[in-house]
């Protein structure tokens, strides 16, 4: 009897523990990876640093630091100006790639998806290397292009070291690696908006502009506000594209982003206290602009209902 009872007693404990056990590997990884370098960083951003054993408490001066820091502010107009330009841009192109590929009269469209999608698939550094070549001045394929079409503009445009197209240089590479991203989630929400709707639009005498505005665009509207707010978040977060891109020389200001500013401050100039400040400033931005975004779209009202 007390072996089929303390048999009893492992089964019991075994069915309690389980759950932790099975949550546990999760936990670990999500409090190691995760909470504690938040924690470290809201730490650090308290500090005056100089390298990582060189601290000095300061309170919260590094963020009225912040407030007041001129080149923080010209990274953040950047960040914001690429932020506007790209989503302008990527935005209806992939619904309006997406519109031509859903269409049964084009030929071999699953190549073309394929085709498109592909760039997402090597990665912002591949890209830079890619557009760093084709950049560049006299020598690169795109300036060569533009010179024998446009003459008159001839083949010495400097992508990658005039103030004024450097930040047009980025929105180009991520054009170019993202417009098959969102095509592909475009792809997905036309095909499952209910082809009675648009019979019954037919129906009625509405035109292809009435059908897309009225049918077409409520249907992915939920991708639409998805790709939006993903768009922006990844967009107030870049680093590597333009990082590289101007590798070797230093790039322009106009081009220097939030988190390449703070990848100068932290890892370059060594003040990781400083950095962690402008880390969670960036936080703070991509929440309230998630924030008004979703406000915007309407998105809380839906599910208040």
């Amino acid at each position: 009897m007390s072996t089929l009872a303390s048999r009893d007693r492992l089964w019991t404990l075994q069915a309690r523990l389980a759950p932790y056990l099975f949550v546990a590997p999760f936990i670990l990884l999500f409090a190691s990876f995760m909470i504690y370098p938040l924690a470290r960083s809201a730490i650090l951003s308290c500090y005056k640093a100089v390298g990582p054993k060189n601290l000095k408490f300061t309170g919260f001066d590094n963020y009225i630091f912040l407030i007041h820091d001129r080149l923080f502010w010209i990274a953040v107009l950047n960040t914001l100006g690429y932020t506007i330009g790209y989503l302008i841009i990527q935005i209806p192109a992939s619904l309006l790639l997406a519109l031509m590929l859903n269409s049964r009269i084009v030929k071999w469209r699953s190549f073309f998806r394929f085709a498109f999608f592909t760039p997402i698939l090597v990665g912002q550094v591949f890209v830079s290397v890619i557009f760093g070549l084709l950049l560049a001045q006299r020598q690169g394929l795109v300036d060569k292009l533009i010179g024998s079409l446009l003459p008159w503009l001839g083949s010495e445009i400097n992508w990658l070291g005039d103030v004024r197209l450097a930040m047009p240089a980025v929105i180009l590479a991520s054009l170019w690696l993202s417009i098959g991203y969102g095509m592909i989630y475009f792809l997905a929400a036309l095909q499952a908006v209910d082809r009675e709707l648009y019979e019954a639009a037919e129906v009625d005498g509405a035109n292809a502009w009435s059908r897309f505005w009225n049918v077409t665009l409520p249907g992915i509207r939920p991708v639409l506000v998805f790709l939006i707010l993903v768009g922006t978040i990844g967009s107030l977060q870049l680093f590597e594209l333009p990082y590289l891109l101007f590798r070797p020389n230093a790039p322009p200001p106009t081009a220097v982003t939030i988190v390449m500013y703070l990848f100068q401050n932290g890892f370059e100039s060594g003040d990781i206290g400083y950095a962690s400040a402008i880390g969670w400033g960036l936080v703070v931005m991509i929440l309230a602009v998630s924030l008004i975004q979703l406000r915007v779209t309407g998105l809380f009202r839906e599910e208040g209902r």
